[in-house]
C-alpha cells in the first residue's frame, strides 16, 4: 500500500514537471509573490527605458523620445525629475546618490546629482564618438561598465558611425580611464552584475544571446561563456541570483542559465526592468508606453 502511494506521488510529480515546461510548479512560482498580478502604474509615454532605484526605493526611468527622466516615488506619485535630459536611456545610481545616465543625444555618459546638476564624464573613446551608450552598471568600487550599440537617431547631427564595434566598455574608478572591455558583439545592449562585483552579464541583442563573465580585480573581464540563448534590452538580478531579461515580456533565468519563469506584458516591447520600493520586493517594468509593477517573493540587490 505504501509503495503504491509512493509510486502514485512520483507519477504526479513527473506529470507536474512535464506540464510546467520542465520545472516543478513550486520552482516556477518561487520568485513571484503568491497571488500577485501585473499592475499598470502609469501610461501615456512614448517609450520607457532605464529604470533604476535610489537608496530610498524611488524608481527613476526615462521616457526617451520625450527627453525626460521620470520618478515614481515610494508614495506612488509620478513626477518629472529632469527635462531635457540628453535623451537619456539606461540609468544607474551610485553609492553617493548620483544618477548615471547613458545620454544618447550626443553619445555621452553623464553623472547627475540629486539636484539635477549634470557632469559629462565620458564624451568619446580615443577621440571617436561612441555609438550611443545604452545601458550601465556600477561596481561598488566606483568602476562601471556600459554597452554601446548603434541605433541611428533622427536627432543626431553626426554624419556616420565612427567605431567598428558595438561592445562593452569599462570606466575605471578614477572615472577617467576608459577601455574597451569586449568588442566581440553584434550589438551589446542589456547589462547587469552581481552585488559582490565578481560576475557580469551582457546581452547581445543582435545575436540573441547573453554572456556571463568573471570580473577581475582590475576590472578586466575573463572566462566569457554563453549564459543563455536569448538576447535582452535591459536586465536585473534578484537576491537569489536569478537574472531577468526583457524583450517580449520578462523572462527569468536561474544562475545556471535555465529559464524558470516568464511574465507576459501586454505591450509591443518590454525595454527594461529593476527592483524598487521600500523593501525592494517590487519589480518595476518599463514597457513601451507604460510603467508596470509586480510584487515578488524575492527582492532586488542593487540600483537596478
Amino acid at each position: 500500500m505504501k509503495n503504491g502511494m509512493g509510486a502514485k506521488r512520483l507519477l504526479l510529480t513527473c506529470l507536474a514537471i512535464c506540464c510546467s515546461g520542465g520545472y516543478p510548479n513550486s520552482v516556477r512560482a518561487d520568485v513571484i509573490a503568491p497571488g500577485a498580478q501585473l499592475q499598470k502604474l502609469a501610461g501615456g509615454f512614448e517609450f520607457t527605458e532605464g529604470p533604476a532605484c535610489d537608496a530610498k526605493g524611488n524608481v527613476f526611468f526615462t521616457d526617451q523620445p520625450n527627453d525626460r527622466i521620470m520618478e515614481w516615488s515610494i508614495a506612488g506619485k509620478l513626477s518629472v525629475f529632469l527635462q531635457p535630459c540628453g535623451r537619456a536611456n539606461g540609468l544607474c545610481f551610485d553609492a553617493k546618490g548620483d544618477l548615471w545616465a547613458c545620454a544618447d543625444e550626443k553619445n555621452e555618459l553623464w553623472r547627475i546629482s540629486p539636484a539635477g546638476k549634470v557632469t559629462v564624464v565620458v564624451k568619446d573613446y580615443q577621440t571617436k564618438l561612441l555609438n550611443g551608450p545604452n545601458d550601465v552598471w556600477l561596481r561598488s568600487n566606483g568602476g562601471l561598465y556600459f554597452t554601446d550599440p548603434y541605433y541611428e537617431r533622427p536627432y543626431w547631427k553626426r554624419e556616420q558611425k565612427e567605431l567598428p564595434h558595438q561592445g562593452v566598455y569599462y570606466l575605471a574608478p578614477d572615472h577617467k580611464t576608459l577601455t574597451a572591455a569586449d568588442t566581440d558583439y553584434e550589438k551589446a545592449n542589456g547589462i547587469i552584475g552581481t552585488p559582490d562585483g565578481r560576475t557580469l552579464y551582457v546581452a547581445d541583442i543582435g545575436a540573441n544571446k547573453t554572456y556571463v563573465y568573471h570580473i577581475e580585480a582590475d576590472g578586466k573581464l575573463s572566462g566569457r561563456k554563453l549564459f543563455c540563448s536569448l538576447g535582452s534590452d535591459g536586465m536585473t538580478i534578484d537576491s537569489q541570483g536569478n537574472v531577468y531579461l526583457t524583450g517580449k515580456g520578462v523572462t527569468i533565468f536561474d544562475r545556471a542559465g535555465k529559464q524558470i519563469e516568464h511574465i507576459e506584458v501586454a505591450e509591443a516591447w518590454t525595454g527594461n526592468v529593476c527592483f524598487g520600493g521600500k523593501d525592494r520586493h517590487t519589480l518595476f517594468i518599463t514597457a513601451s508606453k507604460g510603467l508596470y509593477a509586480m510584487q515578488m517573493r524575492v527582492k532586488g540587490v542593487g540600483s537596478q
